[in-house]
């Protein structure tokens, strides 16, 4: 997967991707429309984030790339890629469970904090892509 050279972009299939771990300083694009809706990305080597109107969406540290990621009232489908191993941070409904797959595998139940927030960690092999899946139980 290559990184997003313009930080976030609509894909042909509906998804959004965004992120690029190749920057050495910060770089950012707001306002990025898509379905009525307005992105803010962040992203470099150190951190990659994502809010949509205002609102936290997506936080990994270190950075990465996301590709396709689809967010629905019961499911949120996305690819990831990075150079190390990652915490990904999502905004979800709060105190909720879920069930989160990666590559099709269950990895277990997780439950949302107050705020939301589940916090899940990847091992991340440089040049390979997991699919990550977290569906609402």
């Amino acid at each position: 997967m290559a990184v997003i050279k313009e930080l976030i972009r609509k894909e042909d299939d509906g998804t959004l991707s965004f992120g690029n771990y190749e920057f050495d300083t910060k770089q950012k694009l707001s306002d990025f429309e898509f379905e009525g809706d307005l992105y803010k990305v962040k992203t470099f080597k150190e951190i990659t984030k994502l809010e949509r109107n205002g609102l936290f969406v997506y936080e990994s540290v270190p950075g990465t790339v996301v590709t396709g990621l689809k967010v629905t009232d019961e499911e949120i489908v996305f690819s990831v890629e990075g150079l190390e191993d990652a915490s990904i941070t999502l905004e979800l409904e709060p105190e909720t469970e879920y069930k989160v797959y990666v590559d099709g595998t269950n990895i277990g139940k997780m439950k949302t904090n107050l705020g939301g927030k589940l916090v899940l960690s990847i091992e991340i092999n440089p040049g390979q892509t997991y699919q990550i899946r977290v569906v609402t139980l």
